[in-house]
C-alpha cells in the first residue's frame, strides 16, 4: 500500500474530487499506457530509479574534472531545460547561495558576454564548462562555447605554451551533455575528437523542461557539494512519486489531483491562473516552472511568480471580484526566526484566495537555506507528472480524441524562429 511523504502535503480549496471519481482508472491508464515507451518522451517516469545506478560515475567525473584544471568555478553553457532546471534544483537544494563556484551563460549579444567574463575575473582558465545541448549544435550554446574555447586556446597561448599545448590544455576544461550517439550529435562528436572528459549525456525521451534529473543537473548539484547521500534521498524520493502518480487511489495521487484542479479551471472558462512560490528558495523554480508551462500546457495566461515580491503587484488584480482565478501556494514549511508572522501571512493568503477561487496550498520541508532532500525530489517530480496529467484529464473529460505523442511533452512551435536563423559569425567559426 503506497503512503504518502510528509515532506510536502497538499490541501485543496473548492474543488470536489468525487465526480471524478469514475474517471480516475481511465486517466491513470492513458499516462501507464505511455509512460518510458519510446518515442512517448516520457521517458524521466523512470528516470531517477535509472540515475541511481549511476551516482558514484557522476561524483567521480566531477572529482576528475575539477583535478584535470583546479579550476573551482563550474560555467553551464545551455538554455531553456539545460539552465532553468538546474537553476532550480541548485535553488531548491540551498546550494546556489555562493555563486563564485557555480556560473551560467545562456546569451548571445556583446554585453552580456562582457559581463560573464567579468564574472569569471576575465580569466577564463578559472572555470571548467558544462555543454548542455541534446543535439550538440543549439545556435545560442554553440555561439558561447566557440567564443570561450576560442579565449582559452589564447590564455594558454599567452603563457608560453604552443598552439598544440594550448588546444590540449583548453580541452581539459569541458564536458558534455548531449546526445550518447556521435551520429546524432555534433557535440558528442565535438567530445569525442578533442578528448573531452567523460560520458555524461541527456536521455532518449527526455524533454529538456521534465529532465531535472538528467546528468546535466546531477553533476552541477555534484559539483557544488551536494551530499551523496542527500542526491540519493532525492532521487529516491522522486521514484517514489512516480509510484503514486500511477496509482488510482486518488487520496495518494497528488499529481493526478493537480492536474485535475487545472483541468477543471479550465473546463469553468478561467483562462487565467496563479502559482505562487513564497520565498528565496524558490527563486529560480519560477522560470523553470514558467518554461514547464509554456511550452507543455501552452497556455500565457498563467502567472508563476515569487512572493511576496510578486503580491504588492499583483494583489489588485487577483482579489478584485471582476477577475476570476484559480490559485495555487507553494510554501516553505518555517522553522526559524520568522515563523510566526511567515505562517500569519501563508494563513492570510490561503483565507484570501480560498474565497477568491479555487485553491490548493502546498506545504513544503526545509532544511537549513533549502528544502530537505526528500522535498526537492517529490516537489520537482510531482510539478512534471501534474502538467501531463493537465493535458489526459482535460481530453477525456471534454471527450476529445489522443494524438499519438501527447501535446504537453512535445514543442513543435519552438522551430519557427529557428527557421529564420541562418547562421552567425561566432569564433572561430560558424554556426550552421
Amino acid at each position: 500500500m503506497l503512503t504518502k511523504s510528509s515532506s510536502l502535503t497538499t490541501q485543496f480549496y473548492g474543488i470536489d474530487f468525487s465526480k471524478y471519481s469514475s474517471k480516475v482508472s481511465e486517466f491513470v491508464k492513458e499516462f501507464s499506457s505511455r509512460a518510458n515507451n519510446k518515442g512517448q518522451f516520457l521517458n524521466w517516469v523512470n528516470l531517477p530509479s535509472e540515475q541511481l545506478k549511476r551516482i558514484d560515475e557522476i561524483y567521480s567525473l566531477v572529482s576528475s574534472l575539477k583535478s584535470a584544471t583546479g579550476a573551482k568555478t563550474l560555467s553551464i553553457l545551455g538554455i531553456g531545460g539545460s539552465k532553468h532546471t538546474v537553476e532550480h534544483m541548485l535553488s531548491i537544494n540551498g546550494l546556489n547561495i555562493n555563486r563564485s563556484d557555480i556560473e551560467f551563460y545562456s546569451d548571445i549579444d556583446s554585453s552580456s558576454f562582457e559581463r560573464f567574463l567579468y564574472r569569471l575575473g576575465n580569466d577564463v582558465t578559472s572555470s571548467n564548462y558544462l555543454v548542455a545541448s541534446k543535439s550538440g549544435s543549439t545556435f545560442e550554446t554553440k555561439d558561447g562555447m566557440l567564443r570561450i574555447w576560442d579565449l582559452l586556446i589564447k590564455a594558454y597561448k599567452s603563457q608560453g605554451k604552443s598552439e598544440e599545448e594550448a588546444k590540449a590544455l583548453s580541452n581539459k576544461h569541458f564536458i558534455a551533455v548531449t546526445d550518447c550517439n556521435a551520429e546524432k550529435s555534433e557535440l558528442r562528436r565535438t567530445s569525442n575528437e578533442n578528448g573531452w572528459l567523460g560520458d555524461l549525456y541527456i536521455h532518449d525521451d527526455v524533454g529538456g523542461r521534465f529532465s531535472a534529473f538528467d546528468d546535466h543537473a546531477l553533476f552541477t548539484l555534484a559539483y557544488a557539494g551536494m551530499k551523496k547521500e542527500d542526491m540519493i534521498t532525492m532521487l529516491n524520493s522522486a521514484q517514489n512519486v512516480s509510484s503514486e502518480a500511477l496509482t488510482t487511489d486518488l487520496e495518494v495521487n497528488d499529481a493526478l489531483k493537480e492536474g485535475i484542479f487545472w483541468a477543471e479551471a479550465k473546463s469553468n472558462g478561467i483562462d487565467a491562473s496563479v502559482h505562487q512560490y513564497m520565498g528565496a528558495i524558490f527563486e529560480n523554480t519560477v522560470y523553470w516552472h514558467a518554461q514547464m508551462q509554456n511550452e507543455s500546457v501552452k497556455d500565457t495566461l498563467k502567472q508563476v511568480a515569487k512572493v511576496p515580491d510578486a503580491m504588492h503587484h499583483s494583489a489588485e488584480a487577483h482579489f478584485n471580484p471582476a477577475n476570476k482565478l484559480v490559485f495555487a501556494l507553494t510554501v516553505p514549511v518555517d522553522k526559524g526566526v520568522c515563523r510566526e508572522n511567515s505562517e500569519s501571512y501563508i494563513d492570510a493568503l490561503t483565507k484570501s484566495y480560498s474565497v477568491t477561487g479555487s485553491l490548493f496550498v502546498e506545504r513544503i520541508e526545509t532544511n537549513g537555506m533549502g528544502l530537505s532532500a526528500e522535498a526537492a525530489g517529490r516537489l520537482t517530480q510531482l510539478r512534471a507528472f501534474a502538467t501531463v496529467y493537465q493535458e489526459i484529464v482535460s481530453r477525456i473529460m471534454n471527450a476529445q480524441s489522443f494524438p499519438e505523442v501527447l501535446d504537453s511533452v512535445l514543442q513543435p512551435h519552438v522551430e519557427f524562429y529557428k527557421k529564420n536563423l541562418k547562421g552567425g559569425v561566432v569564433v572561430p567559426g560558424r554556426i550552421s
